[in-house]
């Protein structure tokens, strides 16, 4: 299993909440800026910077809503999220319907600035809030058997224009290998920026696997099954020789329509030069050795 992840900062350490969402604060405060986490320092080292809440919450991919960029942010206000709740349930040992808040109780909620880059070729960089899934795994307790977890998305036809259109197949469904799971980088996120999650983010709570592309990180999570078998992808089922089970990021395997070798950043500026992709979206040391082994080209 990887190493958790532990945090060596303190409050002191803390960019306020303003510069973040302030373009010309940001460039003017770059260089004394002390990031929030592992995965933000490495993003400031390299000279990234958060994008702004409205980039991050205007520039979405929720086909339950539409499939223009723009569709959820016009659309997700009428979905419900009070009460929430969230199935449990296959090779666990407390199976179960948990409230949210019954689920998350007593769990840390952390800061995780992290790359998020879409196979479409275009990335982001996030202000995640949330915990770590391998400790929501912890709490119902995973089966020896278990190799898989399995994800499912909310349905609401009333509420979503997109799953009235039937634009895909629904509900949508994603699944990890369980040590992607289990490992410290992978999030369930609950807000951004400090404040709860936008519903065209995937309010209240949804999956984040920063070195994977983004549709591997499903949202609006209402179902979480452990299985001992590879479970269904929505977009694998949809097309299977473009979207694979693991779908890493990788700068070297292109998708069969485009090059995934460089990438467009959001927030960047008509005139804005494409950015190189890194191998695994820049998590390579971290998660590299989860892929031992392997042949990406033919796993990817």
């Amino acid at each position: 299993m990887a190493r958790r992840w532990t945090n060596d900062l303190t409050h002191a350490d803390v960019t306020p909440k303003a510069l973040w969402l302030n373009r010309r604060q940001i460039m003017a405060g770059m260089a004394g800026a002390t990031a929030l986490s592992m995965a933000g320092r490495g993003a400031m080292a390299q000279g990234l910077e958060p994008n702004t809440l409205e980039q991050i919450s205007s520039y979405n991919n929720f086909y339950e809503f539409g499939t223009g960029k723009e569709d959820p942010m016009r659309h997700a206000d009428a979905m419900q999220i009070e009460p929430w709740s969230i199935t449990v349930d296959g090779m666990v040992d407390n199976p179960g319907e948990y409230a949210l808040a019954e689920l998350l109780d007593g769990l840390d909620i952390e800061e995780r600035i992290y790359r998020f880059r879409c196979v479409e070729a275009w990335s982001m960089v996030v202000p995640w809030n949330g915990v770590e899934l391998a400790d929501v795994l912890d709490r119902v307790g995973v089966q020896s058997g278990a190799r898989f977890v399995a994800f499912e998305t909310v349905v609401q036809p009333d509420n979503m224009p997109g799953v009235r259109r039937g634009v895909i197949p629904f509900p949508y469904i994603e699944g990890l290998r369980l040590d992607e799971a289990r490992h410290p980088l992978t999030l369930l996120a609950t807000g951004i920026y400090g404040e709860p999650m936008p519903k065209q983010n995937g309010a209240p709570i949804r999956l984040v696997v920063p070195w994977k592309y983004g549709f591997k990180s499903i949202k609006s999570i209402v179902r979480i099954t452990l299985t001992d078998t590879m479970p269904e992808t929505t977009w694998n089922n949809l097309n299977a020789r473009e979207y694979g089970f693991y779908s890493n990021v990788n700068p070297e395997v292109d998708h069969p329509r485009w090059s995934q070798a460089t990438e467009r950043q959001i927030g960047g500026g008509l005139f804005a030069r494409r950015q190189d992709t890194l191998m695994f979206n820049g998590y390579e040391d971290e998660v590299a050795a989860l892929y031992e082994g392997m042949d990406l080209r033919e796993n990817y």
